[in-house]
């Protein structure tokens, strides 16, 4: 079975790899595109926006293709758009490459986890999609830091080895995985959960966490420049501890919610990440802190997304493909919100202060859980809830 899900593994690894790996980098592109590191962090707003809307919109386009072919169509797009990148010379010209890419990026992970489940056995399903959608946090803990250490000489040999990853994955794909059909599925049924109140808010929550994430974490390498000295192997050091603490942070909830109330668990782990994101200013002033928060602000990032994940499959398990599907959107978009938002910030802060406005939005997000607890506990909610389609 493992055999066949390794190049979907990869592909995961690869989207997650390319989409964590140029807020490390910005520095560089900033100085070799000529232009300020707020403009060059809308690169990453312009990429976690265009996998937003490409998910569904595209997934919805292929729902009747061959999954493999999706895949294998998605992968190629995948890699010249980082070729594309890499040999971008202009700020115009790599801002059109990353659209390019996240086009492509927008079905991967979805479709390597309907494959996945398809080639796996029944009783083996739980666990084949755990080791694919395990390329994604892999990534933050192995790809990310790599990725940047690669990059510290130049920018450029990063996104030449996402896109050969990108390719190793389509080859394994053409190789490994059989002709795979699934049922196509309309795009208004894709977007009819967005009519439970529920459901929306739900998914404002997630959005507003990765906002509150992503604020700091695109200008992260701005924020400890003074700190590290301009060191790019410390910068790497500290995104490893970072993605240690994203994967720690996934496997903690996913044990946690196993045991305890999911919106208990994300109404305290959003007290805590707006408080770690509220001293981020005093813990980056030396090193040795900033790897101690940088730790717990990797397992605060972890936390949410699984639980917010937990919380739409207990919601309505029958729908759960497009509840998730609909989740990796607000997620994506959370990124291209948090991006554009610390860009904008940085008129009137330095990077340094940005874990203040972050925590209040991830403040936000926890008052929005609240909000929907609370009403669930106080009213019955009128209109049809999807667990019963």
């Amino acid at each position: 079975m493992y055999k066949r899900l390794i190049p979907l593994a990869l592909a995961t690894f690869a989207v997650g790899t390319d989409g964590f790996v140029i807020a490390g980098l910005l520095p560089s592109i900033a100085e070799d595109l000529d232009v300020s590191i707020p403009t060059a962090g809308q690169l990453v707003t312009a990429f976690a926006l265009t996998l937003a809307v490409a998910a569904p919109v595209l997934g919805w386009a292929t729902s009747s293709m061959d999954r493999r072919k999706a895949l294998m169509i998605a992968l190629v797009v995948f890699a010249i758009g980082n070729i594309a990148t890499a040999l971008g010379t202009t700020y115009a010209t790599v801002m059109t490459a990353r659209v390019i890419t996240a086009a492509g990026a927008g079905i991967i992970t979805s479709t390597a986890s309907s494959a996945a489940a398809v080639v796996s056995p029944p009783e083996q399903r739980g666990r084949a999609l755990a080791f694919v959608l395990g390329g994604l946090t892999l990534s933050s803990a192995i790809g990310l830091p790599l990725g940047t250490l690669i990059g510290s000489s130049d920018w450029h040999v990063t996104l030449w080895a996402v896109a050969a990853l990108g390719i190793v994955a389509a080859l394994g794909v053409a190789f490994a995985l059989p002709k795979i059909m699934l049922p196509s599925t309309t795009f208004r049924a894709r977007l009819e959960p967005l009519k439970e109140r529920w459901v929306l808010g739900t998914l404002a929550v997630t959005m507003l966490a990765l906002t509150g994430a992503y604020l700091l974490y695109t200008y992260v390498g701005a924020a400890l420049k003074d700190t590290i000295d301009g060191s790019e192997a410390t910068l790497t050091w500290v995104l490893f501890v970072y993605g240690l603490g994203v994967l720690g942070g996934n496997l903690l909830a996913g044990r946690l919610s196993d045991r305890y109330p999911a919106e208990r668990l994300l109404l305290g782990a959003l007290v805590i990440f707006t408080i770690v994101l509220l001293v981020s200013r005093p813990a980056i002033e030396n090193l040795g802190t900033t790897f101690v928060w940088a730790a717990a602000w990797g397992v605060l990032v972890g936390v949410p997304t699984v639980l917010q994940q937990h919380r739409l499959v207990a919601h309505a398990p029958a729908a759960t493909p497009v509840l998730l599907g609909l989740n990796s959107s607000a997620i994506y978009l959370g990124v291209a919100l948090g991006g554009a938002l610390g860009g904008l910030l940085q008129e009137w802060i330095s990077p340094v202060w940005l874990g203040i406005p972050a925590a209040g939005v991830t403040l936000l997000a926890f008052l929005l859980t609240l909000a929907g607890m609370q009403r669930r506990k106080s009213t019955a909610v009128n209109e049809p809830s999807l667990a019963t389609h």
